[in-house]
């Protein structure tokens, strides 16, 4: 299944019924699972773990020395999970000797002229839409979805079933569960349509905009909200997962709707 175009190194390590067309190149320590497919002009370096089942289309680069001054050559890796679409002309950094792999999980997608840079970690079921320009340390949590010609600070964190418009500038911690827009970044609600469409009940969904009330909508600052919530409400995985994200974020949550700055 490998065309007589392609290139592909003799150490690199294929799968039987992988696709690779013509003009693709496959470096050396690269290895490739089942049932991937790779378009014509895509480049996958060293160091790149594809899964199975992947889509990596023409013009992607994966893997591809970290644009990072303090990188000396290092040995590094790029992870992509099983059932993962790459679009045209994407590009993948591997990492460095801070966590020495880029991590992308299984079941996302991440669309045309995006860049991913080295030592992100994007869970499953992600989208990265059109122009996404991620810097080096991001989290991304499992389902959360980035809008198109977005940016995202280095070091910022991006919680689960979170939604962020398009256009965006991240700069902040992004918490489970919510909507953000506008500029500077700000919570718009919760994404309810999202987690309806994954299976949160009612009940659920109202627990968890609930919590946001405190935290966003009744002028108390984090620990005052935290408190609250952790006394008031009662325990949930939805809950325990929202407060340990922001008891752990280093650069602070987005504004709420108002504009102020979270403390």
């Amino acid at each position: 299944m490998i065309q007589p175009l392609a290139y592909v190194h003799p150490e690199a390590k294929i799968a039987q019924n992988v696709v690779i067309e013509p003009f693709a190149i496959i470096h050396k320590d690269v290895e490739i699972s089942e049932g991937t497919w790779i378009g014509s002009h895509a480049v996958i370096n060293e160091g790149a773990r594809i899964g199975k089942n992947c889509k990596i289309y023409p013009g992607a680069v994966i893997s591809s020395t970290p644009q990072d001054l303090k990188f000396k050559g290092e040995y590094t890796l790029t992870y992509i999970g099983d059932n993962t679409t790459i679009r045209e002309y994407a590009t993948i950094s591997r990492g460095t000797e801070e966590h020495y792999k880029t991590e992308i999980g299984s079941d996302c997608l991440i669309m045309a002229y995006a860049h991913v840079a080295h030592d992100c970690r994007i869970g499953n079921h992600c989208i990265l839409t059109n122009n996404v320009q991620m810097a080096g340390h991001v989290y991304m949590g499992d389902w959360a979805i980035i809008g198109g010609s977005s940016s995202v600070l280095q070091f910022t964190r991006i919680g689960t079933h979170a939604m962020i418009s398009g256009g965006s500038l991240v700069r902040k911690d992004v918490p489970p569960f919510t909507k953000a827009a506008r500029e500077p970044l700000s919570y718009t609600g919760i994404n309810s349509i999202g987690l309806r469409r994954r299976g949160y009940t009612n009940e659920q969904i109202n627990g968890i905009q609930e919590i946001y009330r405190y935290l966003y909508l009744r002028g108390l600052n984090n620990a005052e909200a935290l408190t609250r919530i952790e006394l008031e409400l009662p325990a949930s995985d939805s809950r325990d997962e929202i407060l340990n994200f922001i008891r752990t974020s280093e650069r602070g949550i987005m504004r709420g709707p108002g504009g102020s700055d979270k403390e």
